[in-house]
C-alpha cells in the first residue's frame, strides 16, 4: 500500500531529528556512518543533512557533520521559557556554593527527567551530564523524587513507555522494587542514589511541589567516599528540603 503525503511527511519528519539525536550521540559523523547506524540509504540521509546544512542547522567540518549553533537559541528559548528555571537557577548556585559538590533542577517532560540547570563547585565531580540531557526518571535521585509524587497510573505509563534500562549493576529494573523505592521515598521526603546511573556516584534529590503538582527536583551529586557520611543522610537532605520549599512559596506567590 502507497503511503499517503502526511504520512511520509511525518516519517520524514522523524528521520531529521533521529539524525539530529544520533550526530549529538556520536559527537559528529559522515554520511556512511549514519546510514548505517539508522538502517536508511545514504542518498536519503545526505538529501536530509544537506537540507538541515543548507538552513544553517548544521554544519560540515573535516568531513563529518556537526550539529550547529543555531540550535543554541532553540535550546536558551526553551530553557528560559520556564518559570521554574529562573527561580530554581540562583538555588541550584547557592546549593553549590554550600556544597561545593554538582547540584542540579531537574523538570519531567514526556516521563523523562530534563537538566533544566546545573553547576558543578570546585570539587563537584564532572559527569557527563548538561542542561537539556534527559535522563530516566528509575535511576537519578531526582526522577525518583519526581516519580514520587506521581500516582500509580501515571508512573506505569511511564515505564510502559521507556522500561527500566539497567545504567549500572546497582539500578532498579524491577517495577515491585521500583514501587517499593518511591514509597520509601514519599515516606523519608527525599531520595537517594547509590550508583545507580554511574559507578561510584551518590545523590540525594528532593521534590519540589507547587499547587499540588510537582514541579521539578533538586538533587546534590558527588564520589561515594565524600558522601558516605552523616552530612549525605542528614544535613545535606535537610539542605535541599529548605530550598525546595523555599521554592515551592515563591511559584505559589509570585
Amino acid at each position: 500500500m502507497n503511503e499517503t503525503p502526511s504520512v511520509r511527511d511525518v516519517k520524514s519528519v522523524r528521520r531529521m531529528f533521529q539524525l539530529v539525536e544520533t550526530l549529538i550521540e556520536r559527537d559528529g559523523a559522515q554520511v556512511v556512518e549514519l546510514a548505517e547506524e539508522l538502517d536508511l540509504a545514504k542518498s536519503t540521509v545526505h538529501q536530509h543533512l544537506s537540507t538541515l546544512r543548507k538552513d544553517g542547522y548544521l554544519v560540515k567540518e573535516d568531513g563529518e557533520y556537526q550539529v550547529g549553533l543555531r540550535f543554541l537559541s532553540i535550546g536558551e528559548y526553551a530553557q528560559k521559557r520556564q518559570e521554574e528555571y529562573h527561580l530554581a537557577k540562583p538555588m541550584v548556585e547557592k546549593i553549590t556554593e554550600k556544597t561545593d559538590e554538582r547540584a542540579q533542577f531537574f523538570v519531567e517532560e514526556h516521563g523523562r527527567a530534563i537538566y533544566l540547570y546545573t553547576q558543578s563547585g570546585e570539587q563537584g565531580v564532572k559527569a557527563d551530564r548538561q542542561i537539556g540531557e534527559r535522563r530516566y526518571l528509575h535511576s537519578s535521585a531526582g526522577g525518583k523524587a519526581i516519580l514520587a509524587h506521581m500516582d500509580r497510573d501515571r508512573i506505569e505509563t511511564v515505564l510502559d513507555r521507556w522500561g527500566l534500562p539497567a545504567e549500572t549493576e546497582h539500578t532498579i529494573t524491577s517495577r515491585d522494587r521500583l514501587f517499593e523505592e518511591v514509597a520509601a521515598v514519599r515516606e523519608r521526603g527525599f531520595s537517594i542514589n547509590k550508583e545507580e546511573s554511574i559507578p561510584g556516584l551518590w545523590a540525594i534529590g528532593v521534590p519540589v511541589v507547587a499547587n499540588g503538582d510537582v514541579v521539578g527536583a533538586f538533587s546534590v551529586s558527588g564520589p561515594r567516599h565524600r558522601m558516605e557520611n552523616d552530612w549525605f543522610h542528614q544535613e545535606l537532605p535537610d539542605l535541599l528540603l529548605g530550598t525546595a520549599n523555599e521554592l515551592q512559596i515563591k511559584i505559589e506567590y509570585s
